[in-house]
């Protein structure tokens, strides 16, 4: 692998990698995503080398495994270029005929073409598929386009350009900047201006500072991060490098959950990739800049993902989350300044470098920029990884997108933010998909996890398992957390076991807020969340229940 010294030699790599392509070139990228894998992707890519190679096909097609297609539901499913041409729930046996008949026949077939379930319309291609056709796919669009594993397709579509951009035309002032004007808010839930995070911790005192790709996404319901890193990780890693160089760091650490092999394997072959094109390390592109990265990988429990007690982790101690008296990106691992994201804040840093903050300004709400990517999921005719522009309303993500409720059921609530999160009723689905507006409402958006529940659900029940799931999960430190969590759950599960007393709820309501106010972190402070919206939107339910039992 050559090493890469200038912007000159990164472009005539560049124009090297396009020149050996064909763009009419017949090529099968098929899913090779988590849901994919689970439904037997990799009996689909066997049945298609086979075949290939049967009709001695190797030097004319090509098969791409790439990563999550977003439409899960319908997986394995494959897209066949340049056509585009899109076939759902593709399995072993049909694959002679798609080479046969798609590949070498242009034609396309008709059984394994989308069919909407409700009017029985049939689209053939991802710009005619509902769920694709309403959506802005600008971060995960280009997975259908990757091997994961192979750095060269990433940039043939003008990867690690912007990079090069920041490294040798803007200085990190101007790089800062230009996040700060873009007002890229954290997609890990907090919503906070990732300009201003950066600055504070360019600004911090000390010349060693740290930056960090949290990864871990352990809320259930939540994996889009997973979707988008799995398929996609030198977006990440390029948006990574370009904050480092803007902080003034030189190390950075990726911290992901040590229960997910695929995400781990393709960050470890993309950095091995990145510095052996001299993309990573020392001197990067030949402009001084040095970087380097490590993957650390947590324990198994949820409170990992708290921005502190992951910090104690990358140091080798217990993840218990430390009192916020002083900002991580002031004090953070080893007491040194450290700037921490999630997965998709980082990938969005190339696209605003790339095209300007006035570009991703234009799309969204007024305090919400850009696109977000959610985790679609619950009680819902297409489930998968979705993404829209900020301001989207949930109507059309469930209706336009989702495909509605299966089996002609109603819409009853939708749940947003995981166990940290809180559910909010069908009557407000013009609600726009914006921190401020769902913060307002009680169901903070949080990472992206949208549970959709129908009219059987039960929402006291709904609210029991999140409990139930942060009782397990809470460290214990804080005594508010650790029993006011515990109390909380022995009380709503006699609700449900018909065993209520008189003043349950209004002890809930107090035991909510003691937690609220007093816990440590955020994972105590935001547990009553599913129980208080419940309760705000869905009282009649535990009344009900009290008054049966």
């Amino acid at each position: 692998m050559p090493r890469i010294n200038s912007p000159t030699e990164l472009e005539e790599l560049r124009k090297s990698i396009l020149s050996k392509r064909d763009p009419d070139r017949p090529c099968i990228a098929i899913c090779a995503g988590t849901s994919c894998l689970a439904l037997g992707n990799d009996r689909v890519i066997g049945a298609f080398e086979e075949e290939i190679k049967k009709q001695s096909l190797e030097a004319k097609v090509d098969i791409r495994a790439t990563g999550c297609h977003g439409f899960c539901e319908k997986g394995p499913n494959i897209v066949i270029y340049p056509e585009e041409i899109c076939y759902m729930e593709v399995i072993p046996e049909g694959v002679s005929d798609i080479i046969s008949q798609t590949v070498l026949g242009k034609k396309v077939i008709d059984r394994l073409i989308y069919t909407d379930p409700n009017t029985g319309e049939k689209a053939a291609h991802q710009s005619e598929i509902p769920f694709y056709k309403n959506q802005m796919r600008h971060l995960i669009g280009n997975n259908t386009k990757v091997d994961p594993k192979s750095i060269d397709d990433y940039l043939a579509l003008g990867g690690y350009s912007a990079l090069s951009k920041s490294l040798f035309e803007m200085t990190p002032e101007q790089v800062l900047e230009e996040i700060k004007k873009a007002n890229l808010r954290g997609r890990g839930g907090g919503g906070f201006p990732t300009g201003l995070k950066w600055e504070t911790a360019r600004n911090a005192p000390g010349e060693k500072k740290y930056v960090i790709v949290n990864a871990h996404e352990g809320e259930p319901g939540a994996f889009m991060d997973r979707a988008l890193f799995t398929g996609n990780p030198h977006s990440v890693l390029e948006g990574l490098i370009i904050g480092a160089y803007a902080i003034g760091s030189h190390q950075g650490f990726i911290y992901t959950r040590h229960d997910t092999p695929q995400l781990r394997n393709n960050i470890v072959v993309a950095l091995t990739q990145a510095e052996g094109y001299g993309l990573l390390g020392e001197n990067i592109l030949g402009s001084g800049f040095n970087f380097n990265v490590e993957v650390h990988l947590d324990i198994g429990i949820f409170v990992s993902g708290e921005s502190s007690a992951l910090m104690r982790s990358i140091e080798g101690k217990t993840p218990e989350p430390r009192p916020k008296y002083i900002r991580t990106a002031v004090s953070g691992i080893w007491e040194k300044p450290s700037n921490l994201n999630n997965v998709e804040t980082w990938a969005n840093v190339p696209q605003i470098i790339n095209n300007g903050s006035e570009w991703y300004t234009s799309i969204g709400t007024e305090r919400s920029k850009g696109t977000k990517l959610i985790s679609l999921s619950g009680n819902i005719c297409n489930t998968g990884v979705v993404e829209v522009p900020m301001g989207t309303s949930l109507r059309e993500i469930v209706y336009d997108i989702g495909g509605g409720i299966p089996n002609g059921k109603k819409l009853k609530a939708i749940h947003f933010g995981g166990p940290l999160g809180g559910s909010i009723p069908a009557s407000l689905l013009d609600t726009p998909l914006d921190f401020d507006e769902l913060a307002k409402l009680g169901a903070p958006m949080g990472a992206g996890g949208m549970l959709v529940m129908d009219e059987d659900t039960n929402m006291v029940d709904v609210a029991r398992f999140f409990l139930n799931f942060l009782t397990d999960e809470s460290c214990g430190k804080c005594v508010p957390c650790r029993e006011g969590i515990r109390q909380m759950l022995k009380i709503l599960t006699n609700i449900t076991q018909g065993k209520g007393r008189e003043g349950d709820v209004a002890l809930l309501e107090e035991l909510a807020e003691v937690a609220g106010n007093a816990s440590l972190c955020a994972l105590g402070r935001t547990s009553s969340n599913p129980l208080l919206s419940t309760l705000y939107y869905f009282r009649d339910e535990y009344e009900g229940i009290k008054e049966n039992g």
